[in-house]
């Protein structure tokens, strides 16, 4: 039993990997769902190992480990993947790239893992992390990139088609996500331990503007959650300092 979630992290490692494949032969829309996978999975683990009361070092470092590569480099390359497309570049876009300029370009998205390296590092020697995070959470992070995928699939959106068939929006929310990772901006847990509505206003407030979102735009409002999540947690600094 005691080895049950560090079972379910390497379903969270394996997903991420299965994504990297997929994107690495033009299918994003798979590639975004592996990730989304991999998201449930880490959720999993976590909750097995509190379940189970089954803690340990190595499950720590496993956990990070699987979140670089599903939440870090497998997003990073959903968004390399854009940019190539954006361009009107022929899939591999690297190799069909010209100048160094356009090379630079395609690889922008090397800061998206970097960050999010760095960011797992700092998490796992940072114990005033354990109820709310200071920066972006990596799972955020590929949410963040999926939920444009899955967006632009299901929606012909304007706000969504003009971010992911421009390389310079591209790049700029890219360094937005990869900066706010590292960043010491507080940013509230999903994790409930009760049901108090004082002390969950702000996952309380989340939820409903996700499934408002969902609901008006389908599976579109995935690229909705994370923006919310973000505005939410600096709302909350301005209005219940201290809390998140």
């Amino acid at each position: 039993m005691k080895h049950i979630p560090n079972i379910i992290t390497s379903l969270n490692l394996a997903a991420g990997f299965i994504s990297i494949l997929y994107a690495l032969n033009a299918n994003m829309e798979s590639a975004s769902w592996m990730i989304v996978a991999a998201m449930i999975f880490d959720f999993l683990d976590g909750f097995s190992a509190r379940l189970l009361k089954s803690y340990s070092a190595i499950g720590k470092e496993l956990d990070s480990l699987a979140d670089i590569v599903s939440f870090g480099i497998a997003p990073a390359l959903l968004v390399h993947n854009l940019i190539g497309s954006s361009l009107s570049l022929t899939f591999p876009a690297l190799s069909h790239a010209e100048g160094f300029l356009m090379i630079a370009v395609l690889l922008s998205p090397v800061i998206m893992p970097v960050c999010a390296g760095l960011r797992l590092a700092k998490f796992n020697i940072d114990e005033t992390q354990s109820v709310s995070f200071k920066g972006l959470p990596t799972p955020a992070n590929a949410l963040a990139v999926t939920g444009l995928v899955i967006a632009g699939r299901y929606s012909e959106a304007p706000l969504i088609t003009s971010i992911t068939g421009s390389a310079a929006w591209l790049i700029s929310t890219t360094i937005i996500l990869s900066v706010l990772m590292v960043t010491r901006i507080p940013m509230f847990s999903l994790k409930f331990k009760n049901l108090k509505l004082n002390e969950n206003a702000e996952r309380y407030l989340l939820a409903v503007l996700v499934i408002a979102g969902l609901t008006l735009f389908g599976l579109a409002g995935a690229a909705l959650i994370v923006p919310l999540y973000i505005l939410i947690s600096l709302a909350s600094l301005l209005f219940r300092p201290g809390k998140v």
